[in-house]
């Protein structure tokens, strides 16, 4: 009760802007393996439409199964993660080493992705995302890579383990100089690149490119019987959050889709001021 009291709160508070609705969530799950998934995006407060783009499916190629999940948190609009949400999965899978050196192809879609974001129309470089991408391959193999502070975390025998680097200034401040940008905490007192952007790699944001890293960095898991669930969220989850007290609240709800609604409560209820999304991925009941 609850819990449904906490969600019909939210979608009294939150209201359609831009023509996107303000929270929404979905689910599904594989056709040959037990895994389900479930997803929830939920605007932050500021005055501006919903940034946050999301990818959460199963698709089948060449006889394998492969489950795509995708957060792309946008910043200066949403057009670039609007872009990476219909093009960056399908770079990945079209290259021809992805079933031999899947590393390889995922470091050269995101290239290719970014410069193809770059060079499309001036509008559409000048904002950025970030992304956090995860690829299973037959519910053996997952594959993470990320570019800016949005997060994957994976949970075997409710360990949280995380799966990504978050692309902060500050921990990359000597690739910035050498770049010849500077990392500067006015306005604020934030870390930021050239006092603008706050995360040291991103796709897009043609003005600060020259010195931004688009390259992910790339982690790889075998799925076994310890392996429980993935969470991948944007940032306006792990500002307020820790990757165990995630994984604590995800185990606890065994309906994925219910349990991304559940972390985006519990982030709104710490004050999250930023948008919030969230994909559970849960590989056994």
């Amino acid at each position: 009760m609850w819990l449904w009291q906490q969600n019909c709160l939210i979608n009294l508070l939150l209201k359609v802007v831009g023509g996107r609705s303000s929270i929404s969530s979905g689910k599904g799950r594989s056709h040959q393996n037990p895994i389900k998934y479930g997803f929830s995006l939920v605007k932050g407060k500021a005055n501006h439409p919903m940034e946050d783009f999301h990818v959460a499916k199963f698709v089948q190629t060449r006889g394998q199964e492969l489950g795509l999940f995708a957060i792309y948190d946008g910043h200066l609009g949403d057009s670039v993660p609007a872009y990476l949400q219909k093009n960056l999965f399908s770079n990945i899978l079209k290259d021809e080493d992805f079933w031999t050196d899947t590393a390889r192809s995922i470091v050269k879609a995101y290239e290719a992705t970014d410069t193809a974001i770059l060079s499309h129309t001036p509008d559409l470089g000048r904002g950025g995302s970030t992304a956090v991408t995860a690829i299973i391959i037959n519910n053996q193999k997952l594959w993470v890579a990320n570019v800016g502070d949005s997060r994957a975390v994976l949970s075997k025998d409710g360990v949280a383990i995380q799966m990504s680097i978050d692309h902060e200034p500050n921990t990359e401040r000597d690739s910035i100089e050498d770049k010849g940008g500077f990392v500067s905490n006015m306005p604020g007192d934030v870390a930021r690149v050239n006092g603008q952007l706050a995360v040291s790699r991103a796709f897009g944001d043609k003005n600060l490119k020259s010195h931004l890293r688009s390259d992910p960095d790339i982690q790889q898991a075998n799925i076994d019987t310890e392996t429980e669930l993935l969470i991948l969220a944007s940032d306006g989850l792990w500002k307020v959050m820790a990757n165990q007290e995630a994984v604590d609240i995800a185990r606890r709800i065994k309906d994925p889709q219910r349990a991304a609604k559940q972390l985006a409560t519990e982030a709104l209820n710490k004050e999250s001021k930023d948008d919030i999304s969230c994909v559970v991925v849960r590989f056994k009941s």
